[in-house]
């Protein structure tokens, strides 16, 4: 039986098998992952700010 590699409790259906994740910790995960890529910076986007800042 497969656990959920959030917080590795015994994974019952077929879909959560097959994602990986409960449904609130795929919840909670995928909130996790917005916010991170919100807060991201590009490289793009830290190389236009540094030309910027020369200017």
């Amino acid at each position: 039986m497969s656990t959920c590699k959030r917080c590795n409790k015994p994974l019952k259906t077929p879909k959560s098998i097959d994602e990986g994740y409960g449904p609130v910790c795929k919840r909670k995960h995928e909130e996790a992952e917005a916010e991170f890529l919100k807060r991201q910076v590009t490289i793009d986007e830290e190389l236009e700010y540094q030309e910027r800042m020369r200017a």
